[in-house]
This record gives C-alpha cells, structure tokens and sequence, in this order.
C-alpha cells in the first residue's frame, strides 16, 4: 500500500510555509480570484511563483483552487490565469464547474486537473466521467460514507481519491449553500461565505413584531444549522483500507499556528500507520490530544460511519473549544546566553508552564525561570502584544516555532 499525501491547506505564503516545514506533502491555496476564501489575504501573481518555487525546491507541490462558480466575466479571464500557472509549473488547479475544466484542459494542458468537493462526487459513475475527461483526482464528497469510497476506488482504479480529514464543515456538507446569498447577499459559491450556518435562531410571529421566541430543533439548544468540525486521526487506517490516496486537511482562513499543529499530528499519525502500525495505535489517543490543542469546535467523524446528522450537529453554541493559546512564536536561538528570541503573542510571566511545539519533534514541556528585555535586563513578565523577550532555556529551539500553554 502506497503512503497517502497529506495535503495541507495555505490562506498566505506564511501559513504555507509552516505547512510545508511541519510535515506537508502538497499544499492548496488561492489566487486573488476564483477561489472559495474571499475572506483570507490568498496569493497575488508574484506570490503564486513564489509558492510554487519554494515548494518544488523542496520537493513538495502547489494546488490552486480554481472552484468558484464564476460569472461571465470571471470566465473570461480564466484562460489568461490557466496559463500564468502552465508558466509557473503548478502542479494542479482544482475545479468544480465543467466549463472551467474545458478551460484548464486547453490553456493549461501540463497542469493536473483535480475535482473540487464543489462538484458533489458521490458516485463512480460521476468520477469515471470525470477521469474520462482528463481529471487526474476527484475531492470526495464530504457526505460519502467508507464503504461507498471504496466501491469508487474500485470501479475507477486510475483515478486518484482526495478525503477531508480533518476541520470545519459545512451543513451543506460540499459547500452548495445558498443561505449567505439569500439572507446576505454574500455568494458563497465564489467565496463569500458569512456562515449564516452558525447563527442562534429565533421564531419572531408577524403580529409580534420585535418579541422574539427560542427555536428548539431537541431540549438542547436553538444552533439548528450548526456543525461540528471533523477529525479522522484515530481512523486513518480506515481511510487508507478504502483507497483514498490524499488527506486533506480544512483550513485556508486558519492561523500558522493552526496549519502547522494540525499537519505535524497528522503527519505523524500517518508515518506511523506505516512505519509501526502498533505504535499508531498506542499513541493514536496523544496525536488526537495534539489537535485538541488548536481552536476548534467539538469533534465527529463526519458521515464516513453512516448517517451523523444528529452526532455531527451542535445545538448548544458555535463557539470555539480554545483551551491553549499561543504566547509566544519563536524567531531565533542564541546559544551563547542559552536563550530562545521570541515575539509575544499573548502575555506570560516566569513561573508559566509551557510547551514548545516545533517542527519535527515531540511537544517539549517546561517551565518559565528567566526573562530578558531587548536589552539584556532581567524581567518578570511579557505584557505587551509583539513585544521581543529572551526566555532562558535548557535546550535549542528552532524559528518556526511556537510557545503554548493551556488556558486557565
């Protein structure tokens, strides 16, 4: 059995430069159009070069989602960016709409073509067609259980098979909502979502004007529409026994922190299935604690079980589970005075027990004994956001880094 590729998800050249030194195969992002993550900084042309660069010097590659549902205009200036990207050597642009897949096939005919999740692949009859149009992978539908994946995999044996593993979902579970556009006027289908899903609902009766009454969907709450976010890292052999041969992970408007957590658990977590299937197992339990330690909603496993409508919603609330924070990233080591540069990010004093999360190793715990300001002088305490301290550390630590501590 072949290892899968961990895919990785990039709203910036920052985040995609942690995704890439904590573990990642591939990374997705966006250009400045036709991408589903209006809302993030995403990549100007210049940006997208550069991307790609560095991702092929080392040795990983560069998705562009192309997997809006564009307009006349936007399509007409589609062909001019298919092949800026034939130019740049991207190595797949992800689609959704069957126009713009014409499109990619005639403007950037070296450029993989990769089915969005936005085209609701749930059958293998769709996904052959789509291979026999030149697609080289499918996303899978969120709403496919693993029984129903490996029967896909089955009857199309060439075509490669993309799974979400792991982040936020959508109620209409591969994105075709309409909610943001009626209730907003913000499409969703070309990256505006306002996430109408996760508001708190109220019955307002027309003779009543402004006497608002709860809507209970069951005797828990009033958040009818609200998902919880998926996480598969205790059942990554399961996906692998049904042939998919990509992990992606959710997250193009996530911090560095985000993608760089998530993407070393799991790039962990699947290493381990192949190097030492026991020890996966051992320590399946530790590498879902690591992504507990990110900013997420509550977890499920989605629809790959069967039917999770009422396990997969949260009636309660549509907040965030935020039980660490980052305090601090680490931008240098200085290995005369044994002292790690870092950039405060929220306040922390001596006394505090940290961990460091860095690329590559196992979470390392400590306590805070020593602070120095800028200038060398002993203090008690970082308050200030962006703020440069030394914190006192028995070991080096890399840049790239992140300092974190539970909250409370």
């Amino acid at each position: 059995m072949k290892k899968p590729e961990l895919l990785s998800p990039a709203g910036d050249y920052s985040a995609l430069t942690y995704a890439i030194q904590y573990g990642a195969d591939a990374v997705y992002i966006g250009g400045e159009d036709f991408s589903l993550r209006a809302a993030v900084r995403n990549f100007s042309e210049p940006e997208l070069e550069k991307a790609v660069k560095f991702a092929h010097s080392k040795q990983k590659k560069i998705y562009v989602a192309c997997n809006s549902v564009p307009r006349n205009d936007e399509v007409r200036r589609l062909p001019a960016f298919f092949e800026f990207l034939e130019d740049i050597g991207a190595d797949a642009v992800i689609c959704s709409d069957p126009g713009v897949v014409s499109l990619a096939k005639k403007h950037c005919p070296d450029v993989k073509i990769h089915i969005s999740t936005q085209a609701n692949v749930c059958n293998f009859v769709t996904a052959r067609r789509w291979y026999e149009e030149g697609a080289s992978r499918v996303v899978l539908s969120r709403e496919l259980t693993l029984e129903e994946i490996s029967v896909i995999g089955k009857e199309c044996p060439g075509l490669e098979l993309e799974a979400f593993v792991h982040g936020a979902v959508c109620v209409s579970h591969s994105g075709r909502c309409l909610l943001s556009n009626y209730m907003t006027g913000r499409d969703s289908n070309r990256g505006n979502c306002a996430q109408p899903c996760r508001w708190k609902y109220a019955l307002c009766e027309e003779t009543r004007d402004g006497q608002f009454f709860p809507v209970y969907e069951t005797d828990t709450g009033t958040f009818i529409l609200n998902s919880k976010d998926l996480c598969m890292i205790r059942h990554i052999p399961d996906l692998l026994s049904c042939g998919v041969s990509s992990l992606k992970i959710e997250g193009r408007a996530k911090t560095e922190y985000y993608v760089a957590c998530v993407t070393q658990a799991y790039r962990q977590a699947v290493d381990a299935c192949f190097e030492d299937l026991s020890y996966y197992s051992e320590h399946m339990d530790d590498f879902y604690n690591e992504v507990c330690k990110v900013s997420h909603r509550e977890y499920y496993t989605g629809f790959y079980y069967g039917d999770s409508v009422e396990n997969g919603q949260n009636y309660r609330q549509s907040s965030y589970i935020r039980d660490y924070e980052v305090i601090a990233e680490v931008v240098g080591y200085d290995s005369l005075s044994g002292c790690m540069l870092v950039k405060q990010k929220n306040k922390f004093a001596v006394g505090d027990v940290c961990e460091i999360l860095e690329a590559g190793k196992t979470p390392h715990i400590f306590t805070i004994d020593k602070i120095y300001d800028e200038n060398n002088n002993e203090i008690l305490a970082a308050p200030h956001p962006e703020m440069l301290v030394k914190i006192k550390i028995d070991k080096y630590v890399g840049s790239m880094s992140f300092v974190r501590r539970r909250k409370g």
